[in-house]
């Protein structure tokens, strides 16, 4: 068997600083941590990075210059940009650039980290190998006419080494007194945090696109996971994201765990972001009712060959299911005649509807064909 490696595609740069970032991480690190008591502050200072360093790539690179969900003053602006640069990801106009095209093209050849290639492709082989030749950034043009953009993209590097690596061992130094607090610093603060944060950042591209439920469509392999939600600040409620990709909220839920919302709405209480786009929630409960109604559709169609081919299935489940769908079509109808007179359902007529969805979907649950 001849199995050759294409080390001509080989993203030399990339694959060297992740390679030693994460041997730093999970090697040195331990050691570090074993053979040595790191100062409290350090550890402050590596929960102040780890927030920070998340966030603004979150609220910053993704959800404020990649989909323009809300405006922000300078402060803002800058201060994620200089701790987006810090978790090296590229710069905003790269990284931004890079999105978009994802959300344009998702699932097809022109998505930089298309699952459809595979998962390790869309977690991390897309940036350690160039299989296409590099596509122009020519869909950032509204961020280039920003000049804190462009300033951080022309010095990116020098940002994100001073800053990321540079600056938490120095802070050691001084705070340990020694290059001990020095190593600390730049292990734990820096290269630890590196690795976390950019793990939770490729584990959205890959494992959100892989596995979760899809309760607004299944138009693209888009997934929602609470659980990634919880090492992402909110980013894990990804089907409804690529759904209403211009929402500042990920989870949109009162009780969906999305810290990146949050702190948005604090921003925006503080006078530091304005115009915070929102999709209508009479539309959000309207994909989910069409969504189950798709499923109930193409699931019912299925059971029904099952039994054609010998499968017995329990009529009460069926035919509860057939009545929660007529009862869901009727609610479309309400939404549509809604729409066209251009009149706002009530409260409790969207609680009614959502509630109806979900019994549905539970209802799909149930359906347990068994092979005579």
């Amino acid at each position: 068997m001849n199995l050759r490696i294409p080390f001509e595609r080989v993203n030399w740069v990339n694959t060297s600083f992740l390679f030693a970032m994460t041997l730093l991480a999970v090697i040195a690190a331990p050691i570090y941590l074993f053979k040595y008591d790191l100062h409290w502050s350090l550890w402050a200072l590596f929960g102040f990075y780890m927030i920070s360093t998340g966030l603004s790539i979150t609220l910053g690179y993704h959800r404020l210059f990649s989909h323009l969900s809300f405006k922000a003053k300078w402060p803002i602006r800058l201060f994620t940009l200089v701790f987006g640069a810090c978790a090296f990801e590229n710069s905003a106009i790269h990284w931004c650039s890079d999105h978009r095209r994802h959300h344009k093209h998702t699932d097809h050849d022109d998505d930089p980290y298309d699952i459809s290639k595979g998962f390790f492709w869309a977690h991390i082989g897309w940036i350690l190998f160039k299989l296409n030749a590099p596509k122009p950034i020519d869909n950032v043009k509204d961020l280039q006419k920003d000049a804190l953009v462009r300033f951080q993209d022309k010095h990116y590097a020098l940002i994100a080494f001073s800053v990321g690596l540079i600056l938490p061992a120095i802070i050691g130094y001084l705070v340990m007194g020694s290059m001990v607090g020095a190593a600390g610093g730049f292990l734990i603060v820096g290269a630890l945090r590196v690795v976390l944060v950019q793990q939770s950042t490729f584990f959205i591209n890959s494992l959100c696109h892989t596995i979760g439920s899809q309760p607004y469509s299944t138009r693209c392999s888009a997934r929602d996971s609470w659980i990634m939600a919880l090492v992402t600040y909110g980013e894990g409620y990804h089907n409804y994201h690529h759904e209403f990709q211009h929402d500042y909220r990920n989870g949109v839920k009162v009780w969906n765990f999305d810290p990146t919302k949050w702190a948005i709405l604090l921003l925006h209480k503080l006078g530091l972001v304005s115009d915070l786009r929102r999709v209508p929630t009479i539309k959000i409960v309207a994909a989910e009712m069409k969504e189950a109604q798709r499923k109930a559709e193409a699931r019912l169609a299925e059971l029904a060959e099952l039994n054609g081919n010998g499968a017995t299935i329990c009529e009460h489940t069926v035919a509860r299911v057939n009545e929660l769908l007529a009862q869901l079509k009727r609610n479309l109808g309400e939404f549509e005649n809604s729409v066209s007179q251009s009149l706002e359902a009530s409260r409790a007529t969207l609680k009614r509807w959502r509630r109806e969805t979900r019994e549905l979907v539970r209802g799909l649950g149930e359906l347990r064909p068994a092979m005579a």
